[in-house]
């Protein structure tokens, strides 16, 4: 599966493409108008030259030249410095040179200059007066004469070429803005097309998102497929909420099961603390009571069974405060108490710190009774049931010890076995631990520890402060 582009790489990728355009745009316009310059500029600069040239070259050798064959006092002697320096001159024209007849013109301006250098050498070496006389007016005059001529017909032809390549240039420059704005207008309508696609594949899908979320709110979380967008970042959010969609769905499934789960185990424990023998056996030491003639005994018994009644029902709370359950726990082991005092003693110490500590209801008794009837009735002689409480950071711990029988290793493994895999073995350990579990997750629950012939104790962890439950 091909990933889909994301908004910012794709921006980048727009901005790229338009910086590159208007780039090459630039380097191609400013190439061609350094290349026209440059060609400009050495035209000009020949035309300068060579008018320069013409306009003093031919004056200052004939009259120097006339002096020296006269033998004038003003006499500076050989112009020959002025013909090396023209050679020279005319060599530069050559290299800057490229049109053909104007190559042609500078060529003969430099011949004629040498052959001027050698006439000049050939009077300094004639003495007659008469034949100086005639060398500078048949080979002097004559050659600055046609230096001069040459010079004009350069001029001439660079002139023509240098307006040629003015209006060169001009043409040039005009198309060229013309396709630069030709291409600009291309490329902007590119740019208007990109940006159109961009809007539309970004856009649409937002309102497709959106519409999405409307159905959310609406209560409709049936998963779909993802939003269908080639940018990445619509994409991804597409599917994580339907990703987010399809745990929320498995959340409510799994919430679901577990409070029908924790219904299940609280109606089972309340069906077991209305237990018909403990019930019987109660009303039984009732009537015994009274027709002892101990109406007092009898009385402060039925307070005690209503009391654990009354407790059980908890307003029909499911979360209650650790001194509710101390009260309900009390109820219960005073009514057991007048059963089995001659094998049965307990004690309970709640911090009076503890006491606003919520946990759920019928926590501590069923652990209570496991105490009396596998603990403590099994023992030959008096036992002992405690029941106290400690802060340990932000839980609270709660253990019920007893000094009966205890347990053997392998059974003690095997409750711990049960608690963890939730199994029925051991009803009344295995389901609170399993409520607790429920309300307020690992590692709150039932830690046990025991030894045989010597006693079981039974830890109870839950938060300082609890979770309130309706």
């Amino acid at each position: 599966m091909i990933r889909p582009d994301s908004i910012q790489s794709r921006m980048r990728r727009m901005v790229v493409i338009f910086c590159g355009f208007m780039a090459a745009i630039l380097v191609v316009t400013l190439t061609l108008v350094l290349t026209h310059n440059s060609q400009y500029k050495n035209l000009l600069y020949n035309v300068t030259t060579a008018s320069e040239f013409n306009q003093d070259f031919k004056e200052n050798i004939d009259l120097k030249m006339y002096y020296y064959v006269i033998e004038s006092r003003y006499s500076e002697g050989l112009p020959i410095q002025e013909v090396q320096a023209a050679q020279a001159l005319a060599r530069n024209l050559l290299d800057t040179t490229s049109q053909k007849d104007s190559l042609r013109a500078v060529t003969s301006v430099l011949d004629l200059c040498e052959n001027l250098e050698e006439k000049i050498y050939q009077i300094e070496q004639t003495q007659s007066y008469d034949s100086r006389q005639m060398q500078l007016e048949n080979n002097i005059y004559v050659l600055t004469a046609l230096i001069q001529e040459y010079m004009y017909n350069y001029l001439y032809c660079e002139s023509v070429q240098l307006n040629l390549l003015q209006q060169q240039i001009s043409r040039q420059i005009a198309a060229e803005i013309l396709l630069a704005l030709a291409l600009s207008a291309v490329l902007i309508l590119l740019l208007i097309r990109y940006s159109l696609r961009l809007g539309r594949s970004v856009t649409q899908p937002v309102v497709d998102l959106s519409r999405r979320a409307e159905d959310v709110i609406g209560g409709d979380l049936t998963v779909r497929e993802p939003v269908h967008s080639d940018t990445y970042e619509l994409r991804t959010l597409s599917e994580g909420m339907e990703q987010m969609i399809a745990r929320i769905n498995a959340q409510i499934q799994e919430i679901t099961q577990k409070q029908a789960s924790l219904r299940k185990a609280e109606l089972a424990l309340l069906q077991a603390q209305i237990n018909p023998h403990f019930l019987y056996n109660t009303m039984d030491t009732i009537i015994w009571l009274i027709e002892a003639d101990r109406t007092q005994a009898a009385v402060e018994m039925v307070s005690n069974l209503s009391d654990f009644f009354r407790h059980s029902l908890s307003r029909g709370e499911d979360v209650i405060t650790l001194g509710e359950e101390e009260q309900h726990v009390r109820s219960y082991l005073q009514i057991q108490q007048a059963r089995y005092k001659d094998i049965m003693e307990y004690t309970i110490q709640i911090d009076s710190c503890l006491r606003e500590t919520r946990l759920p209801k019928l926590t501590l008794q069923p652990l209570v009774e496991n105490a009396l009837y596998h603990g403590i009735k099994r023992k030959r002689g008096k036992g002992c049931i405690y029941i106290t409480s400690r802060a340990e950071g932000a839980d609270v711990l709660l253990q019920i010890t007893d000094d009966g029988m205890g347990m053997t290793e392998a059974r003690l493994e095997e409750l711990n076995r049960a608690m963890e895999s939730w199994e029925r073995v051991g009803f009344g350990l295995a389901t609170v631990h399993e409520r607790l579990r429920l309300l307020f997750g690992c590692p709150y629950g039932l830690t046990l520890s025991s030894r045989e012939g010597v006693g079981t104790t039974v830890t109870v962890r839950v938060p300082r402060w609890g979770r309130e439950e309706t």
